[in-house]
């Protein structure tokens, strides 16, 4: 039984222009002890997916799915106090703005460690100064050099990428079973990167957390995730394996990402232009009829106009009428 298990999730948002979807049937297996990363450009409802997931949604959101399922229970069906009990045991993540989720008027010392877990074997007398030097260990793991000078700042004192460690540590520190990670290195320096993805690897292979990927990098999820699943425009274009999504994508959309990674090799000449996919993406009030990346898309033809199903062949999921390297079977289903 996989460990987290969407099916056609639905996210509409009251916009002043009307209603909008900004995510349509989006379907997401994860089991556990696996790696999954989410790429897509932005605006594409990652984010919007993994909050709907924690039971966090915004005040003009109408969520809708035939199943959302948590390691057996039905999320729909739990009350608010049910969701907030799985945050941050079961459940944790990594949010995108690291300074606008922590509180001005409190040290970070004081944040981090009231989002620890007490530990039960230390004597009650000694768990305050257990606490202090577990969330300094957990700090130092994620890079920070000076624990105890970064316990007793406040958030407007540190820059972003230390506020982004220690919302990682934050994170970590409860040991959950689901780890969402929404770009959590997006400004660190390289060095810093690599450790926190070694981190995070470790947590996986050693205490068989699950973790949910989220970031438009696809050159760094396919280093680290073993399976992918590709968003454009709140759609599900393709997800599989990362193996075999990256050496023989079905969906236009994938190979373009794939094609249009720079090449660090040195072979090309001074300023020279970057290969990108033409146009961009549409904006939530103005989305093309039938396949969203008709407009872009380099393969499109007249049947295009028409929403292509999710075909599901063996491991892999596509949505798209016309796929790359893809020889029909007997066992293909729309969807």
């Amino acid at each position: 039984m996989p460990l987290l298990d969407v099916r056609n999730l639905t996210i509409e948002l009251d916009t002043p222009h009307g209603r909008v979807k900004a995510l349509e049937k989006v379907s997401l297996t994860l089991n556990a002890g696996e790696v999954h990363g989410l790429v897509g450009e932005s605006g594409s409802g990652r984010t919007l997916f993994a909050r709907a997931i924690l039971g966090i949604p915004g005040p003009n959101w109408i969520v809708k799915a035939d199943r959302m399922m948590w390691d057996g229970r039905n999320l729909m069906e739990m009350s608010a106090k049910e969701r907030r009990c799985l945050m941050g045991s079961d459940m944790a993540m990594i949010f995108q703005d690291p300074s606008g989720s922590l509180d001005p008027a409190k040290t970070v010392g004081s944040q981090l460690v009231e989002a620890m877990p007490t530990n039960p074997e230390v004597a009650f007398w000694r768990r305050g100064k257990d606490r202090q030097l577990t969330a300094q260990k957990w700090l130092h793991k994620v890079g920070i050099k000076d624990p105890r000078k970064v316990m007793a700042s406040y958030p407007w004192e540190l820059s972003e990428g230390e506020c982004q460690k220690l919302m990682i540590a934050m994170a970590v520190a409860n040991q959950p079973r689901l780890l969402i990670a929404d770009e959590p290195t997006s400004s660190m320096e390289l060095s810093t990167q690599a450790q926190i993805f070694r981190l995070l690897s470790q947590l996986n292979q050693l205490q068989n957390v699950s973790i949910l990927l989220i970031s438009h990098e696809l050159e760094t999820l396919a280093q680290w995730c073993d399976r992918l699943t590709v968003l454009y425009c709140g759609q599900v274009m393709e997800s599989g394996p990362t193996s075999e999504l990256t050496t023989q994508p079905y969906h236009p959309y994938t190979k373009a990402l794939l094609d249009n990674i720079p090449d660090y090799s040195g072979k090309g000449g001074h300023k020279t232009l970057m290969p990108t996919l033409p146009g961009s993406a549409p904006a939530l009030q103005h989305l093309p009829i039938g396949c969203r990346l008709g407009p872009r898309c380099p393969a499109a033809q007249k049947k295009c106009v028409n929403q292509p199903g999710l075909t599901h062949q063996k491991d892999r999921y596509f949505a798209c009428h016309f796929p790359y390297h893809n020889e029909p079977s007997n066992d293909d289903t729309s969807a």
